[in-house]
């Protein structure tokens, strides 16, 4: 846990985020309380410029095709879901236009973040790091 956070604010904050496949950084996404009271998150910074310091998002599909991904709502929707858990939201891949059931756990004391993405029962976890 973070210190002077309440459970409910916990994954509030910056974090670098860990390609799965590879292992090496890619971005740093923001996470912040949104309007109606949900965990939401966007894309702040690109650290994996392959593709450029701020690429498109040529996947995304109607209002986010081309838009650029620094600034993009890649986490939407999440609220408190027991023990250090978020659930309930979608998370955004910019890299193939998708979007998938979120949840959010911390780790390692509030120091990392695993980050599911469902599609079904099919899920796929990356750990991002408190920046």
């Amino acid at each position: 846990m973070v210190a002077g956070a309440s459970a409910q604010d916990a994954p509030l904050g910056r974090w670098k985020t860990i390609d799965d496949a590879t292992g090496q950084p890619k971005s740093v996404v923001e996470i912040y309380r949104a309007r109606d009271g949900s965990i939401a998150g966007r894309v702040v910074e690109i650290l994996d410029l392959k593709d450029g310091p701020n690429p498109p998002c040529k996947a995304c599909k109607g209002p986010l095709h081309g838009k650029p991904i620094r600034g993009l709502v890649i986490l939407w929707g999440l609220r408190p879901d027991g023990d250090g858990t978020w659930a309930g939201g979608r998370v955004l891949d910019p890299e193939n236009g998708k979007d998938y059931k979120a949840k959010l756990a911390l780790l390692e004391d509030g120091r990392a973040l695993g980050m599911s993405g469902c599609i079904a029962f099919f899920c796929r976890q990356q750990i991002w790091r408190r920046e």
